[in-house]
């Protein structure tokens, strides 16, 4: 990283009655460093707003241009753009492209452009003068939030008006470069985990794919006892592994291979909203396992009292969760210390015979292609977001023996494992940078010793 960090003197008081520390002073932002200035944006930038895309014909080269939902692509630089047109309107390359109305404004969506562009209406763009440096004015904007340069009284949004006069703290060029180099050898290491972590996403797809149709079987499962290679067969779902069965949920449940299957409360046990409360026990919905974890930070919760007044819906540690109205798809394990929690009308639960059924096997199947076909097929034939419980019962599940399908959970749990060891590292990175903005980006910490004129002795 750029330059040598060093810590200011917070406390250190010029006079007993002074709460300035020695070498700042107070500006229309707070505090900050003597020889750093405070400048209106309308000083230091050029501001530039879009055009119509009905202005324009696209075509498949020439000026790439932009419209609000391209500046997903990426996390510093306005990269990427299907759009392109044949004109001589053009931003330059670095300048800061940000939302202009409406909600993305509270989604601080600000990039960089990483090449001359355009932009539609609804987007901004700022070219910095020579005293400012277009990476240290993306963090300043990224660290305050779009929100503070916005009108927010009714819908969203940033004119001349509110960018021109809007106040930055300034230090000098090269230490705002200094800055901006230092933060963006963060960024590239988020961009990195981020990277990482669609690639092993990707492998973990590629993997399931693989294992969970027998395509590729685990070495120890594709000899016979005599050494020779297992075969296939076919299936009501395909060609599978010549050792492996096709069995309906409903067979399964028969055969007590799956002990229970059950969604949450209706009619009058239903929870009325008055009785939630911030503890007790979770009661799960569909969007609290949406990302394949229980959100049980966020989720509702019941006084055990009340808990203990359902007569279904009554989820353990290790039963699969699926949400089957108006989210549906999302599956995760219930892993919780408690012994039961309570599922809404929005999920299945289903607990396995830990002989028949391997319970990660099954959470791991239903995420799986032959899967999603099943009940993608149940909701293109009905008029909302819905698999009902007893449709459920007619999807078919392709099942290892018990030992393979243990086995094959393992690796994709590994695989699970690791995935979300980078997700951790990638939050606390971006937790790291957020302390690196608030310390730099205010002065309080300064990778150039200040100009010696206004250091106190």
């Amino acid at each position: 990283m750029s330059g040598v960090a060093e810590m200011s003197p917070k406390y250190l008081m010029e006079g007993a009655l002074s709460a300035i520390p020695v070498g700042y002073k107070q500006s229309e932002l707070g505090i900050i460093p003597e020889d750093w200035e405070t400048k209106p944006l309308g000083e230091l930038a050029e501001i530039y707003s879009g055009d119509s895309p009905s202005k324009f014909v696209f075509s498949t080269e020439g000026t790439p241009y932009f419209k609000v939902e391209q500046l997903n692509n990426g996390s510093v630089y306005a990269d990427t753009t299907p759009y392109f047109i044949q004109s001589s309107k053009k931003v330059l390359a670095g300048s800061v492209i940000f939302p202009k109305r409406g909600a993305s404004i509270l989604s601080n969506k600000i990039r960089v452009l990483k090449h001359d562009s355009f932009m539609d209406t609804n987007l901004m763009a700022l070219t910095c003068h020579h005293g400012l440096d277009e990476l240290f004015l993306y963090n300043q904007l990224t660290y305050r939030g779009l929100d503070s340069v916005a009108d927010t009284t009714s819908i969203p949004q940033i004119n001349n008006k509110h960018i021109s006069p809007y106040l930055v703290p300034l230090p000098r060029k090269a230490e705002q470069t200094a800055i901006a180099n230092t933060l963006s050898d963060v960024d590239a290491l988020i961009s990195e985990l981020e990277k990482l972590i669609a690639k092993k996403q990707a492998i973990k797809t590629a993997t399931m794919q693989q294992l969970l149709t027998g395509r590729t079987r685990l070495s120890q499962f594709a000899l016979l006892e005599d050494g020779t290679k297992k075969e296939y067969k076919q299936s009501e779902l395909g060609e599978i592994p010549e050792d492996w069965e096709v069995i309906s949920i409903g067979e399964a449940l028969l055969a007590k291979s799956l002990v229970d299957q059950m969604d949450g409360n209706h009619g009058e046990l239903y929870p009325k909203s008055h009785e939630f409360s911030s503890f007790g026990v979770p009661y799960i919905g569909a969007t609290d396992f949406y990302s394949g974890k229980i959100d049980y930070k966020n989720c509702k919760y019941l006084p055990i009292q009340r808990a203990n007044k359902f007569k279904k819906g009554i989820a353990k540690n290790g039963d699969v969760l699926f949400a089957h109205n108006a989210t549906v798809g999302p599956v995760t394990l219930v892993e919780t210390e408690l012994d039961f929690i309570v599922i809404s009308t929005t999920a299945t639960y289903y607990r396995c015979n830990k002989d028949e059924i391997d319970n990660v096997y099954l959470a791991s199947y239903f995420k799986s292609e032959r899967f999603i076909k099943q009940f993608s097929s149940v909701m293109s034939q009905s008029t909302r977001n819905q698999v009902p419980i007893l449709a459920q019962r007619k999807f078919l599940l392709v099942l290892p023996p018990v030992q393979e399908q243990t086995a094959i959970a393992t690796i994709l749990s590994d695989i699970d494992a690791e995935i979300q060891a980078l997700e951790q590292r990638l939050v606390k990175t971006g937790q790291i940078k957020q302390g690196m903005m608030q310390e730099l980006l205010t002065g309080k910490t300064r990778l150039i010793k200040p100009s010696k004129e206004v250091i106190h002795e």
